[in-house]
């Protein structure tokens, strides 16, 4: 009979795998190895050395020659600046983040939904000397996890709240058992109320970040921005201070989606909004 993990690799559940594969990999920013893969993957050895070596083929993963370990390849990182160029939301963000960064010293960040989750797109650097490394780009958080993630999650219905809430259960209970989502209700509402949210050191002692939403011309949420320091630099008032040159910066990416919206013809925004917000969030 075979394992079941063999079966139709041929058709749609094949490139399925592969792109969960894909995914995998090119999140771990100092690659995967073989058994990590199979590992996090769920799929046996074989299946898995089999697709990788098609991802090779394709020039969408590399293996090192030395440690052996899978990378992303360079046709993935042609296509992401392509698609970046043409539709990202990173590229109508990237001006905010580079004065938020120079304004206020200390590493900004650039985060979307995906699902249930949130992915941070982009880390700028600032110049202050002590730094916080709780975020990076490529990271993958439940929604609500974190400052720019919250603000997200706050932004929503509270009936899409619940639901994300629902599935993110079972991680958040194993793995941020401090946001369990009663926790984490709690949080959205003061967010709400506030304006913005706030991170203080519950993922990383001692780093902090406070985040605002991105919303798309009709309200959906496009994404997040935040700003993440050591916890003596963000208490009151510059907690406050941070928390208005966000929404300052905020307002002026939705500017930025809102003539994009616009220049694509006379076209109603209802009738492009929902495609368009999966393009500009890829």
């Amino acid at each position: 009979m075979g394992d079941p993990a063999d079966r139709d690799m041929t058709g749609s559940q094949s490139v399925d795998r592969a792109a969960k594969l894909l995914s995998l990999v090119g999140r771990q920013l100092d690659g995967m190895s073989l058994s990590a893969v199979v590992e996090k993957s769920g799929l046996n050895k074989p299946t898995v050395r089999r697709l990788l070596l098609a991802l090779i083929r394709a020039g969408l993963l590399e293996q090192d020659d030395r440690d052996r370990r899978y990378y992303i390849g360079e046709e993935a990182y042609v296509l992401g600046t392509l698609a970046s160029t043409r539709h990202g939301l990173l590229r109508l963000a990237t001006e905010s983040l580079h004065r938020l960064a120079q304004k206020t010293s200390d590493s900004c960040f650039l985060s979307v939904r995906r699902g249930a989750s949130s992915v941070c797109l982009h880390r700028e650097e600032g110049s202050f000397p002590i730094r916080t490394h709780a975020l990076q780009a490529g990271f993958v958080h439940p929604l609500g996890v974190g400052a720019g993630s919250l603000a997200m999650l706050a932004a929503l219905p509270d009936e899409e709240v619940s639901s994300v809430l629902e599935q993110n259960a079972a991680v958040l209970e194993e793995q941020f058992p401090m946001l369990a989502p009663d926790e984490l209700r709690r949080r959205v509402e003061l967010t709400r109320a506030q304006g913005h949210a706030v991170n203080p050191g519950l993922i990383l002692t001692n780093s902090w970040g406070v985040g605002v939403a991105i919303r798309y011309p009709d309200g959906g949420v496009a994404g997040a921005i935040s700003i993440a320091a050591i916890d003596s630099r963000m208490q009151e008032p510059r907690q406050s201070e941070l928390a208005a040159l966000l929404r300052q910066e905020a307002s002026r990416i939705e500017s930025k989606l809102a003539e994009q919206f616009r220049d694509r013809g006379t076209r109603h925004i209802a009738s492009i909004a929902r495609p368009l917000k999966r393009r500009l969030s890829r």
